[in-house]
């Protein structure tokens, strides 16, 4: 069972402040948490594979090749206000 005390450790490694009747509710609240992982350590997986996710991941990328971008007129173009070939900006400061 966990006591009062680590309940006060872990909340203040968390640097969490909790009220009196906080802590009272986190105590059975985190024994539950503990006796779900306990339970889950008592399986036996000796036959899976070790994985970093729970469904395969395939790298989804295109292929890398070159096209032609925006002219400077054109991306220009698509500015609210330009001024000698550049964006005008709100001054920061």
């Amino acid at each position: 069972m966990i006591s009062r005390r680590e309940v006060e450790h872990v909340a203040r490694l968390a640097r969490l402040h909790f009220d009196e009747e906080e802590l009272a509710r986190l105590q059975p609240e985190l024994e539950q948490i503990i006796g779900y992982v306990e339970q889950l350590s008592e399986l036996d997986l000796s036959g899976l594979e070790t994985t970093s996710h729970a469904v395969a991941i395939k790298n989804a990328l295109r292929p890398d090749e070159p096209w032609t971008g925006l002219t400077h007129e054109e991306a220009m173009a698509n500015g609210p206000a330009v001024e000698r070939g550049s964006f005008v900006v709100p001054r920061i400061g």
